[in-house]
């Protein structure tokens, strides 16, 4: 039995697709290693939003030179948004390569690793797709919990955000069938998963058409919730324009649907957010915003940025950092801008804010979010919340850790408390990222 490794970097979406991955394969009689020493075929799933993820993979590709110097055998593919964009290029400016598969063509993965063991060949498939969903799969669960698990809904975009490749890489967005999405919740529900995250890079335009009958993502997002009532659905991630009141109509009604929204902002400035193709204005998002507190005042809200987009002016900066101040993030992912080959913004802007100039802005963003996170932990302190715990604390194996519904992580002594069990959890401190409780009872 030939064995393969899978290393997957990036997005949660590259994380489910490494486990459809895993699930071609193993039908097609290839083995899965934990092992990179035991494996004939390294897999990267690789991720090409910013320029050091790419980066990050071919310093990965040096360090497996000397692996293959052990064994000359190794044969080595690169999967994903990477493989995507750079395509048969790959493989000539990386000799180690033999084989480049595009994230719709994961299907011809075995003919693929057959040409390249019998016929010695390198090969390439990428090939974007106007309807692959890998719908009829049942990914095999690496590296799981056995707690949490993803589910692809949807894939591609076609948003075209000015400073984005996703839809470059991973083609036009399509919706799988919602009767294939339900049954994989149920199947998991009954292999004893406790929570599942609906995935897309554009969950809340999730939308399936069969004849006269059209399912929406807030219908879905109630057939997945109906499937157990002890079972937590999140999603991620939303985009500000598709955020409707009937989506948190139904996020209010379900009590096992988390009450945490990622919501990416990316600028405070309107002329920004317009040259960026955001599709929506600063009043736009804050009234999302105001429509989130008025349907869930409990709901954690997070949020993307980035620093430094082409001709950013230091008003604009300010802007964006009153934009935090107004919504009081929880937890926001933050970078400086970097520009990507063959989006609008490569062709058509200029990438002009100097980088010690981006490098600040960032720095003063960080700031104040964590300023924000920690004045809002401090705010929950006292306060008691049902806790899914999903393992042990990485400080001490005499504490578990577990998150709410809010998504926050809560640390507390383990007692006789396992691993996915619901628990109850008082706050009594805390720190910018982390609440830390006491058992209240299991």
């Amino acid at each position: 039995m030939s064995k393969i490794y899978i290393e997957t970097y990036g997005c949660q979406m590259n994380f489910a697709d490494s486990e459809i991955v895993a699930s071609l394969l193993q039908k097609e009689g290839y083995g899965v290693t934990k092992e990179i020493a035991e494996a004939d075929y390294v897999l990267i799933n690789t991720c090409a939003i910013r320029d050091n993820a790419e980066q990050r993979i071919r310093k990965r590709l040096r360090e497996l030179r000397a692996q293959q110097q052990h064994n000359p055998q190794l044969r080595i593919g690169i999967l994903g948004c990477m493989a995507e964009r750079l395509q048969s290029q790959l493989m000539v400016e990386e000799e180690n390569v033999s084989f480049v598969v595009g994230p719709d063509a994961y299907r011809r993965l075995p003919e693929l690793l057959r040409q390249v063991r019998t016929l010695g060949v390198k090969a390439a498939e990428t090939e974007l797709s106007t309807t692959e969903t890998y719908d009829d799969i049942e990914p095999v669960r690496l590296n799981s919990n056995g707690i949490s698990a993803y589910i692809s809904i949807m894939r591609g975009c076609q948003n075209y955000c000015a400073y984005c490749v996703v839809p470059y890489t991973r083609g036009r967005e399509r919706s799988r069938d919602p009767e294939t999405i339900v049954a994989e919740a149920r199947s998991l529900w009954q292999q004893g998963y406790k929570e599942v995250t609906l995935l897309g890079q554009n969950v809340n335009s999730y939308r399936w058409k069969d004849g006269e009958n059209t399912v929406d993502f807030p219908e879905l997002m109630r057939r997945v919730a109906e499937v157990s009532p002890r079972m937590r659905v999140r999603f991620a991630t939303s985009h500000p324009k598709d955020l409707s009141d009937k989506l948190l109509e139904v996020m209010a009604s379900y009590d096992n649907i988390c009450k945490c929204i990622h919501l990416p902002v990316q600028s405070g400035s309107d002329r920004m957010l317009k040259l960026m193709n955001r599709h929506y204005d600063s009043a736009w998002y804050l009234d999302r915003i105001a429509a989130i507190r008025r349907y869930m005042p409990d709901c954690s809200i997070t949020t993307d940025v980035i620093a430094g987009f082409c001709s950013e002016t230091e008003e604009e900066h300010q802007m964006t950092l009153e934009m935090f101040s107004k919504v009081r993030y929880d937890y926001a992912y933050m970078f400086k801008f970097s520009m990507r080959p063959n989006t609008y913004a490569e062709k058509h802007l200029v990438d002009d804010v100097p980088d010690e100039v981006k490098t600040r802005r960032l720095e003063e963003i960080i700031a104040l979010q964590g300023q924000i996170a920690l004045e809002n932990n401090q705010q929950e302190i006292g306060k008691t919340y049902e806790v899914l715990v999903e393992g042990e604390s990485h400080r001490s194996k005499e504490q578990l850790f577990g998150r709410n519904s809010q998504n926050k992580v809560i640390v507390f002594d383990r007692h006789d408390v396992l691993p996915g069990q619901y628990v109850r959890v008082k706050v009594v401190r805390c720190t910018a990222a982390t609440l830390i409780g006491e058992l209240v009872d299991a």
